[in-house]
């Protein structure tokens, strides 16, 4: 039976990511230590104790996500089956695409790095998850709140959860959420408008380190947030890790690809369960498991050996 590893984005951090793992395979020590290197921030602390104040910065949390979720791969990767793809929601693509041989951990920690701090220095914005609405509506609901400034869909999370991103039309757009069809209008506690023209600077920024990264073949496809399509040769990774800053997650898509194409067990790689409740949503026939501990290690690596 077929499947794919996925890895969750920015908002799934939390103290003590991590730190049962480190504390069970000593060795993975030496991640966090390079990590803590080549970013020049304490990010193991802050893995392993906090504060979660300084955790959640997005200048943080994004290397200290990537980590996490990169030993868990490591273990699962020298221990279980190989999946057919690998996927990530925004942030954690660049996991994804670490995973599937496109770049080494050494090399892409820097970027993600930096993603972060261009991230965090862009203009102030706010996100929203949009519930029960159809993606028709939310359209609709965006091209409402449009005349009180930037707002755009952001995140396509599953049929009836969308994610706006935008300035203070996100605040009208709550606010009106209720008159387009939507169930619950939930602010988010991001610090910025991620996947929204408010990124176009940061985009633009980091374009000129990605194009010098030293990209390779990637051996296991990813499966990419801007076309919702496997891609594995470097020029594309170029193109669409850039892209995917002002471009909306199309996480719906990517599920979608990889069910169409045999994989019926999706296994979540790091903190949270998140991406594992977004499949079931969108396959509910799918068989999910979650990794993030070593108990949740060995149950995974149990049921996916009797498959």
């Amino acid at each position: 039976m077929a499947l794919a590893f996925l890895f969750s984005g920015q908002g799934v951090q939390r103290v003590g990511m991590g730190k049962s793992l480190v504390k069970a395979f000593p060795e993975l020590r030496d991640f966090y230590a390079l990590a803590d290197k080549l970013t020049g921030r304490p990010i193991s602390k802050l893995c392993f104790d906090g504060p979660e104040d300084e955790l959640t910065l997005t200048i943080n949390a994004q290397p200290a996500i990537f980590t996490t979720c990169f030993v868990t791969w490591v273990l699962v990767s020298e221990r279980g089956p190989k999946p057919k793809f690998v996927a990530g929601h925004s942030l954690g693509e660049w996991t994804a695409v670490t995973a599937g041989g496109a770049l080494e951990f050494e090399e892409a920690l820097p970027l993600v790095a930096l993603r972060g701090e261009l991230m965090h220095q862009a203009p102030q914005g706010s996100m929203a998850a949009i519930l029960g609405a159809s993606w028709e509506q939310v359209e609709k609901l965006c091209d409402a709140a449009r005349e009180k400034g930037v707002i755009t869909i952001a995140n396509y999370n599953a049929p009836d959860q969308i994610v706006i991103s935008g300035e203070v039309a996100v605040e009208y757009a709550i606010q009106i959420a209720r008159q387009f069809g939507a169930v619950k209008a939930v602010p988010l506690k991001v610090s910025g408008a991620f996947h929204s023209p408010l990124m176009a600077e940061a985009k633009e920024r980091f374009q000129a380190y990605v194009e010098r990264a030293p990209f390779k073949e990637a051996e296991t496809p990813v499966v990419a947030n801007v076309t919702g399509q496997p891609v594995q040769q470097p020029d594309d990774f170029k193109r669409l890790l850039v892209e995917q800053l002002t471009s909306p997650v199309r996480w719906v898509d990517c599920v979608r690809t990889m069910h169409a194409n045999g994989v019926m067990v999706f296994v979540e790689l790091g903190p949270g369960r998140v991406l594992s409740g977004l499949v079931r949503r969108i396959v509910p026939d799918a068989i999910t498991f979650c990794v993030e501990d070593p108990k949740s290690l060995e149950e995974t690596l149990n049921a996916l050996e009797g498959m």
